[in-house]
């Protein structure tokens, strides 16, 4: 990996620095924990290489232990390193390549590529650790990105430019419905996707890497990978890489992209894992003390700016179910839009498995949605609030012990779970449905008519996993 990037006057001792310069030699290994003694020290989050058997192993310095040693952790296995090896200066922090040319490629944490295509051109490169847009330059969220997808544009809509989080537990249905969202906005909005894959299973990212070639949508969009057996580094900095990519193409291409991070929650155990290999105290239930501010660095570059927009949308994996987890609220404060997926939602079949009572969306109010997307929301999730309430005196009495209004509410609300399912067009080759988007006047206007009864006779099997009420009728 040849770097062309200059040294960044701002960072202490960067002047010092200069790219290929020995730096000073391996004193220990310990897994990926490098100890270095130097003739001068680098700084902290400063690159460095070492050279084995014309292979080159990536460092990145993490913490000085005194006036003459610093503490770096490998970006590669360490298997091959030793005691003695000379350590170069990589001339700056890590960088990457960037141009439009790496649409439709999958790439690694380096920008090097995965998919077997030639090399980027490194005509450009970009530092993946880079302070926020000036406040002066930030745009706010500007109004409501649509999706296609019923439930999530009618109950919580997505911010254009704002940050939205998928909070479940394994096997609900987290990957693919944020593989819709990039077709979503691929198709719909003729932007532009990075994917961010954070500590993934290599069977998902192959066979995601796939269903996007398959799909179309990969030559508007960047695929980035740092695999689950790869060293925590690498789990650390390969959101930051993508991020560097968004970054790229909203300020050279001035369009709407999309950035999607699998899995957020991977990001937090890696920096983990990264704080116990550094020896530091670890704080709450076993996190690193610098979980916030590690979470800040990386979800306070996720804005928009004048030249264009970056909606993210994240996946956060729930630890045993628990909202209250420390490195899942730690997520919390930085989102516009929390949507929780529901185990309870996909056991009963409704997909997408989403818990229309826990997702809530800062956009939900008049002044932003409008009067009557904001009652016909209200309504929605008030029916189904009471359906919720009634369950348990359903299942011990019977549907026959409650008021008739009750029974009318219990009756819209069923057909209203119904509705708010969808079939997906990423999935719909295994599920042999094909995939419906759904526009928003289409979906309110759907709702209101299961409001004021217009659907009181009809099957409930036909409301599920259908597009618009039209459809199912024909």
């Amino acid at each position: 990996m040849t770097t062309t990037s200059a040294p960044l006057p701002d960072m202490p001792g960067a002047d010092d620095c200069a790219p290929d310069v020995q730096v000073g030699t391996i004193e220990a290994v310990q897994g990926p924990v490098i100890d270095i003694v130097c003739e001068r020290l680098p700084p902290l989050n400063w690159g460095l290489y070492v050279t084995n058997g014309g292979e080159r192993y990536t460092l990145e310095v993490h913490a000085e232990l005194d006036e003459h040693r610093v503490r770096a952790i490998a970006l590669h296995r360490t298997s091959e390193l030793r005691r003695g090896m000379q350590v170069f200066d990589l001339g700056g922090p890590l960088s990457v390549p960037v141009g439009e040319e790496c649409l439709g490629r999958l790439l690694d944490v380096f920008g090097a590529p995965l998919d077997g295509g030639p090399a980027l051109a490194a005509t450009q490169r970009r530092p993946i650790l880079a302070p926020p847009a000036p406040l002066a330059e930030a745009a706010s969220a500007a109004g409501v990105l649509a999706t296609g997808i019923k439930v999530i544009d009618l109950l919580c809509p997505f911010a254009r430019g704002g940050k939205t989080g998928l909070f479940g537990g394994a096997g609900v249905g987290k990957t693919v419905l944020i593989t819709e969202f990039m077709h979503a906005i691929v198709k719909l909005h003729q932007g532009v996707s990075v994917f961010a894959g954070v500590g993934e299973r290599i069977r998902e990212g192959h066979e995601l890497w796939h269903d996007m070639r398959e799909a179309g949508v990969m030559p508007r969009a960047v695929m980035v990978f740092g695999q689950m057996d790869e060293s925590p580094g690498v789990r650390f900095r390969v959101g930051l890489t993508a991020l560097t990519y968004a970054e790229h193409l909203r300020d050279s291409l001035a369009r709407d992209v999309l950035l999607l991070i699998d899995n957020v929650y991977r990001f937090v155990q890696a920096g983990s894992e990264i704080s116990g290999l550094l020896g530091r105290m670890p704080a709450t239930v076993g996190y690193q003390p610098t979980l916030l501010t590690e979470v800040a660095e990386l979800e306070e570059r996720i804005s928009s700016t004048r030249s264009g927009s970056i909606t993210s949308v994240q996946a956060v994996y729930v630890p045993a179910d628990d909202l209250t987890d420390p490195g899942v609220s730690a997520i919390f404060a930085h989102l516009d839009t929390m949507v929780v997926l529901s185990r309870g939602q996909a056991a009963k079949g409704f997909y997408p498995a989403v818990d229309p009572l826990k997702s809530s969306s800062k956009l939900m109010s008049r002044r932003l949605l409008g009067d009557r997307h904001y009652e016909v929301a209200e309504q929605v999730r008030e029916h189904l609030a009471r359906y919720r309430e009634l369950e348990d005196i359903i299942a011990m009495l019977g549907l026959e012990a409650l008021s008739e209004q009750d029974r009318l509410i219990v009756h819209r609300a069923r057909r209203l779970q119904r509705y708010l399912t969808q079939p997906f067009h990423v999935v719909s080759q295994h599920t042999g449905i094909p995939g419906v988007s759904v526009p928003l006047e289409q979906t309110l206007a759907d709702c209101e008519a299961f409001l004021r009864g217009d659907h009181d006779e009809a099957e409930e099997d036909a409301c599920y996993m259908r597009g618009a009420m039209s459809e199912a009728a024909a």
